[in-house]
């Protein structure tokens, strides 16, 4: 996260949603060593719809190699194209085929943006400049991802520029879950000539606040409903980690990932420590914990891990302005929601990578900072670059 000072007056995106058709082909096209594809056709209509008084709509973005989609329900992300190593046209986010199913999930968080504060609060409170504040409680005895109704539950307002970006805004009032100050925020996807999935964040306020913006997108690099994501490989650049309480609370301490479970330096599958005998990885029923970044940083961007799928070849690796980043292995999927293709979100059948600031913050001195004052502009970003490899 960076904050910068504001000179001038900030401009808000307020701008109605539009609906965009999409193809209904299905190919790969080979085009020397690149490959063009045409993504899987998303149900337009089945996204339509009046929610909480705004307009729900689909949205797509692309580069004729890599396809995404959206809604602005939760600013999410719903589904991610790309060929595999075969050329296969292949879903890697998994979601829902209409907007009904975000609406009544058991998984409330699947593909969204998340806010105000991505993961846990103690105890849903913090104290700015002497003042005590108490965000709603959702997990156990703490706030989660913004409280009862975080960003993930909410219509934004939507602008599609270009055919490779677009951006979501919404004004979160002040007091809205519990939060000071008005604050605007923007969300920027973009897909490069690259294969990058882009992510920018960018927000202010009027009154000192708390922030941690993410995207909560659930992976599976093989493909949704190919079944779980154990013998993935991943690679997360981070000699440390933060251990957390029995309630996924950190303890306030840095520790070293050397001879624990939590050891990515050197890529392993994701199954290969998972069922340890380790007091973390009971708490968080396997991995749900923040890794401490210190790879290689350039331009500004460090990068943060490498997933690739073991059926398909696809590749991600992550980059990102953040400290931080949330290894979650889909530990409380249950089978309880039904995914696009029809397969269910079995356990384990989909990961998340969450760059952030690291959890409970506001109660952790010691944490990097994660206030935002007025005339200050919070601005992150996080990139996704997909390619195959055998």
């Amino acid at each position: 996260m960076h904050i910068y000072k504001l000179k001038g007056v900030y401009l808000s995106f307020a701008i109605s949603a539009a609906a965009f058709l999409f193809s209904c082909n299905n190919n790969t096209q080979s085009t020397g060593t690149m490959k063009t594809t045409t993504a899987k056709t998303l149900d337009t209509l089945a996204f339509s719809k009046i929610v909480y008084g705004k307009k729900v709509g689909a949205y797509e973005i692309g580069n004729g190699q890599m396809t995404a989609h959206f809604t602005n329900y939760g600013a999410r992300i719903v589904g991610l194209w790309i060929a595999d190593q075969d050329g296969a046209l292949t879903d890697v986010v998994v979601g829902f085929k209409n907007i009904d199913r975000y609406l009544t999930t058991t998984e409330a968080y699947f593909g969204a943006t998340i806010g105000r504060y991505g993961n846990r609060i103690s105890k849903g409170k913090f104290t700015l400049d002497g003042v005590e504040y108490q965000i709603s409680i959702n997990n156990g005895p703490n706030a989660l991802h913004g409280g009862k109704k975080g960003f993930q539950d909410v219509v934004w307002d939507v602008e599609q520029p270009d055919s490779k970006t677009l951006i979501f805004s919404y004004l979160s009032k002040d007091g809205e879950e519990g939060f000071p100050g008005n604050l605007r925020t923007k969300v920027i996807y973009s897909i490069t000539d690259k294969n990058e999935l882009r992510m920018e964040y960018e927000a202010t306020t009027d009154k000192k606040t708390v922030i941690n913006l993410t995207n909560h997108a659930f992976f599976n690099l093989n493909g949704e409903g190919s079944g779980d994501v154990l013998n993935h490989s991943v690679q997360i650049f981070a000699d440390k980690f933060n251990p957390v309480d029995n309630t996924l609370i950190p303890t306030g301490q840095l520790q070293d990932v050397l001879n624990t479970p939590f050891d990515f330096i050197n890529t392993k599958l994701i199954g290969e420590s998972i069922n340890d005998d380790n007091e973390q990885l009971k708490f968080g029923k396997g991995y749900d914990h923040n890794f401490i970044l210190n790879g290689v940083e350039q331009n500004g961007m460090r990068h943060a891990a490498t997933v690739k799928g073991d059926k398909s070849g696809i590749k991600m690796d992550i980059f990102t302005q953040e400290p931080g980043m949330q290894f979650y292995s889909g530990n409380f999927m249950k089978g309880n929601n039904t995914f696009k293709g029809g397969s269910t979100d079995d356990f384990r059948t989909a990961f998340a990578m969450e760059t952030q600031h690291f959890p409970d913050s506001p109660n952790q001195p010691s944490f990097p900072n994660t206030a935002l004052s007025p005339g200050e502009r919070y601005h992150t970003i996080s990139i996704y670059k997909f390619s195959t490899e055998e």
